[in-house]
């Protein structure tokens, strides 16, 4: 009877112990991000916007173009081309330069273009980043959950499985009796199921980690404790959330600078020198150069400009109606997360308080097994009592981490 003492207390009180760990939830969400073909493609846009101003200032410089062009045109017995139109045959090679007179203004409105694309395209970026590190936390802390599950039912069947031998000669002692000793054997052999199905839970909540990472390893490992935290709120109107409305609003404002530039005079320059001629008439003096230039000054355009105005004031009633419906969703979600987790603080309360209950009938019930005033059976439903809250317990912190990961998705 000594014996069994000591050894139902390290199993009901030594569960909380758990293997060493060696993953982390930084090492995921670094590996995410790096194998990430989105984040990837998102990242090469950037860069082609970045060639494409590039691109635009090089053709607003000057433009040299080298072009020849031979023709005969000949007349049998009579029949042919007029000569007047075709000169018979004639021969050029010209070198001609190109400049188109742009104000800076207008210059500047399309560098804004870009600049603004470029800049929704890196707010994308933070979200899709937050979007992925909600996803990895979540199966993180998912599989991080299965863990302690697993190890806490590992435990249980260790302590239960050295427990058997014990009470086993017990019974052959006519301590207990056999039935006692079945009733024992059906709790550890209704562990060992569950250990089973929580090795099982664990391996496809790792592996399905392990997928969302783009990891190719089905080693399976374990999983150091999250540790997550609540961060601080930004301020909303920093928020990457709302950045991609205010980015719009700007970029609708550039869209009509645009439209406004388009209607503006334009100046073009031009010029070229080579070898043009007939030959006629001492083509070896065809040398020359020709300088001119052209402007074209909008008058009418049949109300397009007007249209234009139109789509654009369009555009921008909608970036404020889903800008709106948007902020209300927004502080919805907020409010409904702070509740949640406020909920689930006051329900982890109850079950510590329950806990406490839990391990106070496990040491009167010890107290009485030691005069043999106790039966197995009773010892046993307390027993699965205090497993029965020691889970719940793990699963509102899983539940309360889980939250907390969802409301830190907010606050960048």
């Amino acid at each position: 009877m000594r014996y069994l003492l000591p050894l139902l207390l390290l199993l009901l009180f030594g569960a909380n112990m758990t293997n060493a760990q060696s993953r982390t939830l930084n090492q995921y969400l670094e590996t995410a991000a790096k194998n990430s073909p989105l984040l990837n493609d998102l990242r090469n846009q950037i860069e082609s916007g970045k060639l494409d101003s590039i691109r635009i200032r090089a053709g607003f410089k000057p433009q040299v173009m080298a072009s020849s062009t031979g023709t005969y045109a000949p007349v049998i017995n009579g029949f042919g081309y007029a000569d007047a139109i075709t000169n018979g045959q004639t021969l050029n090679a010209l070198v001609g330069v190109n400049q188109a007179l742009i104000g800076k203004n207008y210059l500047n409105a399309q560098f804004d273009a870009l600049k603004l694309s470029r800049d929704s395209i890196g707010n994308t970026i933070k979200i899709s980043e937050q979007d992925l590190n909600k996803t990895i936390t979540t199966q993180y802390i998912t599989a991080y959950g299965s863990l302690l599950q697993y190890n806490f039912n590992k435990e249980i069947v260790d302590l239960l499985t050295r427990e058997e031998d014990l009470l086993k000669k017990l019974t052959r002692s006519n301590v207990y009796r056999q039935s006692d000793y079945l009733t024992f054997l059906v709790t550890l052999k209704q562990q060992q199921l569950q250990l089973n199905q929580s090795r099982l839970q664990y391996r496809i909540d790792y592996t399905t980690l392990n997928y969302l990472a783009g990891i190719a390893d089905t080693t399976v490992n374990d999983l150091q404790d999250p540790a997550i935290q609540p961060v601080l709120f930004v301020d909303k109107a920093n928020s990457i959330f709302f950045q991609q409305f205010k980015t719009d609003s700007i970029r609708l404002t550039n869209a009509r600078k645009l439209v406004d530039y388009s209607y503006k005079p334009r100046v073009n320059l031009f010029a070229d020198g080579g070898y043009n001629t007939d030959f006629v008439y001492q083509p070896y003096k065809n040398f020359g150069t020709s300088v001119g230039f052209t402007i074209s000054v909008p008058i009418y355009d049949g109300g397009v400009r007007k249209i234009q105005y139109k789509k654009i004031a369009l555009q921008e009633n909608t970036r404020q109606n889903y800008k709106a419906y948007f902020d209300v969703q927004y502080r919805q979600q907020i409010a409904q997360l702070n509740q949640q987790i406020s909920d689930n603080a006051n329900l982890e309360q109850q079950i510590k308080d329950q806990f406490k209950y839990s391990e106070s009938l496990i040491k009167v019930d010890t107290q009485l097994l030691q005069t043999g005033d106790l039966r197995i059976a009773d010892l046993i439903i307390a027993v699965n009592n205090y497993l029965s809250v020691k889970n719940l317990l793990t699963q509102t912190n899983i539940n309360r981490l889980q939250l907390i990961n969802q409301l830190n998705y907010w606050k960048k």
